[in-house]
Protein backbone atom coordinates (compact mmCIF):
# COMPACT_ATOMS: atom_id res chain seq x y z
CA UNK A 1 0.00 0.00 0.00
CA UNK A 2 1.20 3.47 -0.86
CA UNK A 3 0.29 6.16 1.67
CA UNK A 4 -0.96 9.61 0.74
CA UNK A 5 0.27 12.44 2.91
CA UNK A 6 -2.13 14.69 4.77
CA UNK A 7 -1.07 17.47 2.38
CA UNK A 8 -2.14 15.24 -0.54
CA UNK A 9 -5.52 14.66 1.10
CA UNK A 10 -6.03 18.39 1.75
CA UNK A 11 -5.85 18.99 -2.00
CA UNK A 12 -9.12 17.11 -2.54
CA UNK A 13 -12.32 19.14 -2.64
CA UNK A 14 -15.22 16.79 -1.96
CA UNK A 15 -18.76 18.12 -2.48
CA UNK A 16 -22.35 17.00 -2.22
CA UNK A 17 -23.98 16.79 -5.66
CA UNK A 18 -27.61 16.17 -6.58
CA UNK A 19 -28.13 13.83 -9.53
CA UNK A 20 -30.64 15.55 -11.80
CA UNK A 21 -30.48 13.12 -14.73
CA UNK A 22 -28.65 9.97 -15.79
CA UNK A 23 -28.36 8.25 -19.15
CA UNK A 24 -26.37 5.44 -20.66
CA UNK A 25 -23.34 6.34 -22.75
CA UNK A 26 -24.02 4.95 -26.20
CA UNK A 27 -21.97 1.91 -27.13
CA UNK A 28 -20.97 1.02 -23.56
CA UNK A 29 -22.35 -1.38 -20.96
CA UNK A 30 -21.00 0.30 -17.81
CA UNK A 31 -20.80 4.03 -18.46
CA UNK A 32 -23.47 6.48 -17.36
CA UNK A 33 -23.49 10.22 -17.94
CA UNK A 34 -24.79 11.99 -14.83
CA UNK A 35 -26.06 15.57 -14.85
CA UNK A 36 -25.37 17.08 -11.42
CA UNK A 37 -26.38 20.19 -9.50
CA UNK A 38 -24.06 21.71 -6.90
CA UNK A 39 -25.99 24.72 -5.62
CA UNK A 40 -26.21 27.12 -8.57
CA UNK A 41 -23.60 25.20 -10.59
CA UNK A 42 -24.30 22.38 -13.04
CA UNK A 43 -21.76 19.69 -13.91
CA UNK A 44 -21.61 16.36 -15.64
CA UNK A 45 -19.57 13.28 -14.92
CA UNK A 46 -19.14 9.91 -16.57
CA UNK A 47 -19.27 7.02 -14.10
CA UNK A 48 -18.65 3.31 -14.64
CA UNK A 49 -21.62 2.14 -12.59
CA UNK A 50 -24.13 1.28 -15.33
CA UNK A 51 -23.80 -2.48 -14.92
CA UNK A 52 -25.10 -2.20 -11.33
CA UNK A 53 -27.25 0.95 -11.31
CA UNK A 54 -30.08 1.69 -13.74
CA UNK A 55 -30.03 5.30 -14.95
CA UNK A 56 -33.63 5.83 -13.79
CA UNK A 57 -32.68 4.88 -10.20
CA UNK A 58 -30.24 7.80 -9.77
CA UNK A 59 -32.11 11.12 -10.23
CA UNK A 60 -32.87 12.67 -6.86
CA UNK A 61 -29.94 10.97 -5.09
CA UNK A 62 -27.27 13.04 -3.41
CA UNK A 63 -23.77 11.71 -3.96
CA UNK A 64 -20.30 12.73 -2.87
CA UNK A 65 -17.98 13.76 -5.68
CA UNK A 66 -14.40 14.85 -6.16
CA UNK A 67 -15.08 18.42 -7.24
CA UNK A 68 -11.57 19.55 -8.17
CA UNK A 69 -10.51 16.57 -10.27
CA UNK A 70 -9.06 17.68 -13.59
CA UNK A 71 -11.73 17.21 -16.31
CA UNK A 72 -11.13 14.46 -18.83
CA UNK A 73 -12.75 13.24 -22.00
CA UNK A 74 -14.50 9.86 -21.72
CA UNK A 75 -16.06 8.51 -24.94
CA UNK A 76 -16.36 12.06 -26.29
CA UNK A 77 -18.00 13.41 -23.12
CA UNK A 78 -16.24 15.81 -20.75
CA UNK A 79 -16.31 14.33 -17.25
CA UNK A 80 -16.00 17.13 -14.68
CA UNK A 81 -15.30 15.16 -11.51
CA UNK A 82 -15.70 11.71 -10.03
CA UNK A 83 -18.30 10.19 -7.73
CA UNK A 84 -17.32 8.12 -4.71
CA UNK A 85 -18.39 4.47 -4.50
CA UNK A 86 -17.13 1.38 -2.76
CA UNK A 87 -16.77 -2.14 -4.12
CA UNK A 88 -16.92 -5.25 -1.94
CA UNK A 89 -14.97 -8.46 -2.49
CA UNK A 90 -17.80 -9.82 -4.66
CA UNK A 91 -17.65 -6.82 -6.99
CA UNK A 92 -20.87 -5.18 -5.76
CA UNK A 93 -20.88 -1.38 -5.83
CA UNK A 94 -22.32 0.91 -3.17
CA UNK A 95 -22.56 4.66 -3.70
CA UNK A 96 -21.15 6.86 -0.95
CA UNK A 97 -24.09 9.07 0.02
CA UNK A 98 -24.87 11.46 2.90
CA UNK A 99 -26.84 9.85 5.73
CA UNK A 100 -29.25 12.78 6.03
CA UNK A 101 -30.57 15.72 3.99
CA UNK A 102 -27.85 18.23 3.14
CA UNK A 103 -27.71 20.98 0.53
CA UNK A 104 -26.13 20.19 -2.81
CA UNK A 105 -22.88 22.07 -3.26
CA UNK A 106 -21.92 21.62 0.40
CA UNK A 107 -18.22 20.92 0.91
CA UNK A 108 -17.43 17.65 2.69
CA UNK A 109 -15.19 18.23 5.70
Amino acid sequence: MEYASFDDFKKLDLRIALVEAAERVEGTAKLLKLSLRLGEEKRQIVAGIGDQYAPESLPGKRIIMVYNLQPRNVKGIESQGMMLAGMDKDGRLALVVPDREISDGTQVQ
